[in-house]
């Protein structure tokens, strides 16, 4: 999903980024229920939840789906 470009959503916004806003407003065990990946249900963390994702396409694209569908004030460095 995560595409290069201005014009993509999540163009500027990175994985750790993402996770941790989730992280900050779901808390694991809402994110372990919304998305339902290991990562947020067993042992959580920060870490081990990008290594995870970084390898996984799949779960990384429920990831970004989930960021995207909630509404965050999105802050990009530019």
């Amino acid at each position: 999903m995560h595409g290069d470009g201005p014009k993509n959503p999540l163009h500027g916004i990175t994985l750790e980024m993402m996770v941790r806003q989730l992280h900050a407003h779901y808390g694991w065990e809402e994110l372990d229920r919304l998305v339902r990946i290991n990562c947020f249900g067993f042992n959580p963390s920060i870490q081990s939840s990008l290594k995870f994702l970084r390898k996984t396409p799949w779960a990384r694209a429920k990831v970004e789906r989930l960021y995207l569908d909630t509404s965050f004030e999105v802050k990009k460095t530019e």
